[in-house]
């Protein structure tokens, strides 16, 4: 069967021959660029509360560079791609043909943009280290320094589309906590409102924290203590003059002070001395002794009067006190029962204040997020490094060249005449023999 179909291999070893190197001559070449990014699955954490958390899991760190992976080859990413570079007009990548103009209408630009993202996409591939988080992108054109363009904005492309895509998620985030915000307020606002309302209602005012009540209970407290003191001492000093008198212990005690009683005093004294002096040389019924005498108990006279009217003045500074302090107990007293019954407001009001806290530390807290995730989105916190640049390749990455493709063309020719020839072969041996042919056997 191979002796009868020589020819026939030898025909199709030379059309694979002639057919590869059709091929290698007209095939136009193709030229890839490779860059190595590394994709970290965890940002940068520029504040202790980020937006986004981290999850230390092996599993979850690899899910996320592979959704990062496909990202890195999205629609989104390539029509960016193909904006900046403005491949619509690159006839590398869109090529109308020859009778669209004439059969069709002309292509819209988005005509236009889908067969060259469908053109891009398979040209653009994307591929991940199975032990690290490198990842290696290769983008193939007609022209070396065309190639490296494409991987490079690829990269570009993606970081940008990373960025906002996490900006996205942080202005929505933002915008449904603002929605929040103005119902916040208004319910900080009402609360309080309730309690400077009820501070209004019952009366309360506070004086660096204390109510001015209680202020005013311990102030009185503190008089009355003073008024007590004070009618103590009164009616002790008036006790003790009271004795005094009784006693005639007038010229002696220091008690009756004043300046008549010292003048009174001093007179005394003098007649008394006299009357000493006088009683040891004259009798007792001697004139000058008796006028002496006289004199001597008219000066008496004038100081027991005088110490009456000291009495007096005690007993009414005594009287005095005592009203004093009656009337500031009685105050202090309706002031005590003021105080109770702000005490017993009071724990409504702390009740409508702690309310009134607590909201507005809610409203506060997302009020300081709400600025936080606004400034968040315009920093990019993406972790993405290039650690080996787009170069420009040295040689075609297909087709090979016509060194290769011309014995590959001759091998592949030859088999494919070996298989026809045995199928011609076992073709011929299954038809049933001529007529002919059996007569002369």
């Amino acid at each position: 069967m191979l002796h009868r179909g020589q020819r026939l291999i030898a025909i199709c070893a030379v059309l694979g021959l002639v057919t590869a190197l059709a091929y290698a001559l007209t095939t136009p070449a193709r030229f890839t660029a490779s860059t190595e990014i590394v994709i970290n699955p965890s940002n940068l954490n520029l504040v202790a509360d980020d937006v986004f958390a981290a999850s230390p899991q092996r599993d979850t760190q690899q899910m996320e560079v592979e959704s990062k992976l496909r990202m890195l080859t999205s629609g989104k990413v390539l029509q960016q791609v193909i904006q900046d570079r403005n491949l619509t007009q690159d006839p590398d990548f869109f090529r109308p043909g020859i009778l669209s103009g004439l059969l069709s209408s002309q292509p819209t630009a988005e005509d236009r943009e889908l067969a060259v993202l469908r053109t891009l996409e398979r040209r653009v591939t994307a591929t991940r280290d199975a032990t690290s988080f490198v990842v290696t992108v290769s983008v193939w054109s007609g022209n070396p320094e065309k190639s490296v363009e494409l991987a490079k904005a690829v990269v570009r492309a993606f970081e940008a589309k990373l960025f906002e895509s996490a900006a996205d998620s942080a202005g929505r985030l933002a915008s449904t906590i603002n929605g929040r915000l103005e119902e916040l307020r208004r319910s900080v606002t009402q609360a309080e409102e309730r309690v400077e309302s009820f501070k209004r209602q019952k009366g309360l005012q506070e004086a660096q924290g204390e109510l001015t009540s209680t202020r005013k209970a311990s102030t009185l407290d503190a008089q009355v203590l003073d008024a007590q003191q004070r009618l103590i001492q009164a009616e002790a000093r008036a006790d003790q003059m009271r004795a005094a008198l009784a006693a005639r212990r007038l010229a002696s005690d220091a008690l009756f002070d004043s300046a008549t009683m010292t003048a009174l005093r001093a007179s005394y004294t003098g007649l008394d001395q006299q009357v000493s002096a006088l009683s040891l040389i004259y009798g007792a019924r001697h004139p000058r002794l008796v006028s002496l005498q006289t004199e001597r108990a008219t000066v008496e006279r004038a100081m027991t009067e005088e110490a009456q009217r000291i009495l007096a003045a005690a007993t009414a500074e005594a009287d005095q006190a005592r009203s004093s302090l009656n009337g500031l107990k009685g105050k202090a007293n309706d002031e005590r029962a003021t105080v109770f019954t702000d005490n017993d407001a009071q724990v409504t009001l702390r009740e409508l204040e702690r309310d009134a806290r607590a909201r507005a530390s809610v409203y506060e807290t997302y009020l300081a997020r709400t600025h936080q995730i606004a400034e968040r989105q315009q920093i990019d916190t993406s972790n993405v490094q290039v650690i080996s640049e787009a170069v420009p390749p040295q040689t075609k990455s297909w087709p090979p060249g016509a060194a290769i493709l011309a014995p590959a063309g001759l091998v592949i020719g030859a088999l494919l005449g070996l298989m026809l020839a045995l199928t011609l072969g076992l073709w011929r041996h299954a038809l049933p023999a001529p007529p002919m042919a059996a007569n002369r056997q």
